[in-house]
């Protein structure tokens, strides 16, 4: 038998599959290594600042959500990746997935509503923003969760990417207080929550429009949907 060479379309297409759960995790890559920092500090005592002081005080919860939103950023970019999308990993994975992002989204509400912010920080309507997106994230989260359960991909595919927006945002923020910062300077507190709701915003806009771009999802032999060939992303 002859072999036949892959076609140029399809390695087009598998290379685009690859290079968005690839940049995922580079943006993903700050908060993480921003976590694991943090997490390093608290494990070795390291100096105690206005600034960190509430996680010294408190560390479970900044501990938990570090590692909830690690494994959900981490491990949910995997998820775009359409060659593992349609095996077994998807699954599997995706029940880590989605407990680490409740994790994170819940653990980010503790945080806003009990820990004592600094000034410098807080806008206007920033903690009332962190609050509605956390349950949106949550809720997105739930709704995803219920939607698979019932074979509807395309809904779930849809909550999921919405809720993992939301827990990107702190990747896409340094993308939005970096060029601020240099040209401008510090953000007062009210550019600040503004910046912070840019790279909240950018993510779910991007999100919905590639969720309303996507086709549909084909049914299987057994009648249920499956997962569809193009990448959510590409």
């Amino acid at each position: 038998m002859t072999s036949h060479p892959l076609s140029p379309p399809r390695t087009r297409a598998t290379w685009r599959g690859r290079l968005v759960p690839a940049g995922l995790i580079a943006l993903s890559l700050v908060p993480v290594v921003a976590g694991a920092s943090r997490v390093s500090q608290l494990a070795l005592g390291g100096p105690v600042t206005a600034a960190n002081a509430r996680f010294y005080e408190s560390p479970v919860p900044v501990i938990v959500h570090i590692v909830g939103s690690t494994v959900f950023l981490l491990l949910g970019a995997l998820q775009f990746a359409p060659e593992l999308r349609r095996r077994a990993w998807h699954r599997r994975s995706g029940r880590l997935v989605a407990p680490a992002g409740l994790l994170s989204a819940l653990s980010a509400a503790w945080m806003t509503l009990f820990y004592d912010l600094p000034s410098t920080v807080t806008g206007p309507g920033l903690s009332a923003l962190r609050l509605v997106l956390a349950a949106a994230m949550a809720g997105g989260i739930v709704v995803a969760f219920l939607a698979i359960r019932r074979g509807d991909v395309r809904t779930h595919r849809a909550w999921m990417m919405r809720a993992y927006a939301i827990g990107l945002g702190a990747g896409t923020q340094v993308l939005t207080f970096l060029p601020w910062t240099l040209l401008v300077g510090a953000p007062t507190p009210m550019g600040h929550t503004l910046l912070m709701a840019a790279g909240w915003g950018i993510n779910l806009i991007v999100a919905e429009i590639v969720i309303r771009r996507s086709p549909g999802p084909r049914a299987t032999r057994s009648g249920r949907p499956s997962a569809p060939s193009a990448p959510p992303l590409s």
